[in-house]
């Protein structure tokens, strides 16, 4: 990762937040980011490599941990902070877009010519309803995350032990999982944050209009 460009992306999306967003993209870098980059890819590093069953029929093993992690978590969190940190790279989109509209402007008709903006990136019009919408964005993208480990993983927490019989297994077998205290400490640490993040997106959202 080039952390020069990301440090440039962070301080543009600091620059045109409330101070609402400017929480929202600390707790999202600090307690998300940075958790899920140092920490969390090793917890679940050994999933599959260390998920035994008392079976040595061939296939089995592979058939049920498939079964018990459909997504991996990991894989399903990317994928979370993909999505909720792209809205406020289009905020910046539109500011940059409205800088150069004016820029362009002040070209064909010289510096007396009216500005269309006195400050670009002034949340009003176009701009107002993108910051809007990329707050109700972000906030759905973590509810509908949130449910997605509900319905995979019931209550977000991972059992000591499952039991399968699905072809081709012999019969029920046992199968024991890697770590699952520290797995599920860790998944509920990224709920929990995740719920934050949610409230205060809408608090924000709520701020927004009212100060509108």
């Amino acid at each position: 990762m080039n952390w020069s460009v990301f440090e440039g992306l962070l301080s543009g999306v600091n620059k045109y937040s409330t101070a609402f967003g400017r929480i929202w993209l600390s707790l999202v870098f600090i307690f998300r980011l940075l958790v899920y980059v140092v920490a969390a890819e090793r917890v679940w590093s050994d999933d599959h490599k260390d998920f035994d069953c008392n079976t040595l029929q061939p296939g089995c093993t592979n058939v049920c941990f498939d079964h018990f992690f459909p997504v991996s978590h990991i894989r399903l969190w990317a994928l979370q902070l993909i999505l909720v940190t792209c809205p406020s790279l289009l905020v910046i989109m539109h500011v940059a877009y409205r800088e150069a509209k004016a820029q362009r402007l002040r070209e064909a008709g010289g510096e007396s010519c009216r500005r269309i903006y006195d400050n670009p990136g002034k949340k009003r019009g176009g701009l107002w309803w993108t910051y809007l919408l990329s707050l109700i964005f972000k906030a759905g993208v973590d509810v509908v995350f949130l449910y997605i480990f509900y319905r995979f993983y019931r209550n977000y927490t991972l059992p000591r032990l499952v039991k399968c019989e699905l072809p081709p297994c012999p019969n029920v077998v046992d199968c024991f999982i890697s770590r699952p205290t520290e797995k599920n400490i860790f998944t509920l640490f990224m709920v929990v944050t995740a719920c934050v993040c949610i409230v205060l997106s809408l608090v924000e959202a709520a701020y927004l209009i009212g100060k509108r």
